[in-house]
């Protein structure tokens, strides 16, 4: 029954997440997390963080880990399937419609009319990591005394160091890594 759950809900994800791998983690998370509280947020949090860090697609990667971590092997079986198949399907059929009629205007101006939902999705997951990340909390529970430091000088060095000499995005990682280490290392001494 577990896996059938899994398997459902990253059909939907996978339907459903239209904009790329990050357009799928608050569908991710409202599956998994909020309808069928398989996970908690923290844990969410957790596997997203891991999934970013790893090699290929993050929604791949997050169905993966979700996958993992709820139902072991079978479950990471399940879970890369379900989030694969609808967008396996969709792209065979739409690659050949789009082949087939891409100089009509009508599907230029479908396409043009998709792009401000992608960018708010996108933006709807770098919110709510950003509000976790520095809040341990959704969006609509944020309590400003609440907000981690550490974690907001980590966030700001990082946007710093990417906007004003172009650091590749892996050395950032590992840099705040590092950086979060090594200061909770030092506040734990104290």
């Amino acid at each position: 029954m577990l896996l059938l759950k899994l398997f459902f809900s990253f059909i939907q994800v996978g339907l459903f997440s239209v904009g790329g791998g990050y357009a799928a983690i608050p569908l991710i998370q409202e599956q998994i997390v909020n309808i069928h509280g398989l996970m908690t947020l923290e844990e969410f949090s957790d596997l997203i963080t891991v999934a970013e860090m790893t090699p290929g697609p993050i929604s791949i990667n997050s169905a993966t880990f979700v996958g993992m971590r709820i139902a072991g092997i079978p479950g990471v079986l399940i879970c890369t399937i379900g989030c694969i198949l609808p967008s396996f399907c969709i792209c065979l059929t739409l690659a050949y419609f789009y082949y087939k009629y891409r100089s009509m205007q009508g599907v230029q101006i479908v396409l043009g009319a998709m792009r401000p939902a992608v960018v708010a999705l996108i933006a709807s997951a770098g919110a709510s990591i950003l509000m976790l990340g520095l809040f341990q909390a959704e969006i609509g529970n944020i309590v400003l005394r609440d907000i981690r430091v550490v974690e907001l000088g980590i966030f700001g060095a990082a946007l710093f160091l990417l906007r004003k000499f172009k650091i590749n995005a892996v050395t950032i990682i590992l840099g705040s890594g590092v950086a979060g280490t090594l200061i909770y290392g030092l506040l734990g001494a104290i």
